[in-house]
Formats: structure tokens, C-alpha cells, sequence
């Protein structure tokens, strides 16, 4: 479905082309009607969040990313095992 909606959109390219290839932005139309926003100010913003998100992706390590899924089938059997051991113990 198509709709007949007019939209302002800034369209970035990643500063690091390993985590996405471009953001887009979907811009308020309430953002320039603000008196003293220019659009340079809005792209310019645009571009500080993006180069943010791949400064804090590049830095955060994804834990446990090597592991095969066996290893996380065995943690969650043993975690469920053992709760089930505490309860009926418990009772």
C-alpha cells in the first residue's frame, strides 16, 4: 500500500562500512520549523549519531560470539537441570 505522505529524509553514509552501509533519518517536520535550525545543522547532527553508534559498536565486544550453539544447548540444559534440582529439593 502506497501512501501519500510527504517526508523529509537524510540519508548518511557509515563512517565504518563494516556495521551498515548507510542510516537514514526520517526528519520531523517540526525540526525546521524551529526558529535558528538550519538543515545544515540537522545533517550535521545526523552525522554525529551515526559516526556515535559505530564508535560505541566498534568498542562493545559481543560476548560469547565464537561459541557453538552445542556449548549454548548444554549451558541452558545444565541451567534448567540444576534449577529444577534447587526447587524440588526446596519442596
Amino acid at each position: 500500500m502506497v501512501k501519500g505522505v510527504s517526508r523529509r529524509v537524510i540519508v548518511v553514509d557509515s563512517p565504518d562500512p563494516k556495521l551498515f552501509e548507510q542510516a537514514i533519518f526520517i526528519v520531523r517536520n517540526e525540526a525546521f520549523a524551529q526558529e535558528g535550525v538550519t538543515s545544515d545543522q540537522v545533517v550535521s547532527e545526523a552525522c554525529r549519531v551515526a559516526k556515535g553508534y559505530t564508535a560505541a559498536a566498534a568498542g562493545r565486544p559481543i560476548p560469547f560470539r565464537g561459541l557453538p550453539g552445542w556449548v549454548y544447548a548444554i549451558c541452558g540444559g545444565g541451567a534448567t537441570a540444576l534449577l529444577w534440582l534447587m526447587v524440588s529439593l526446596l519442596w
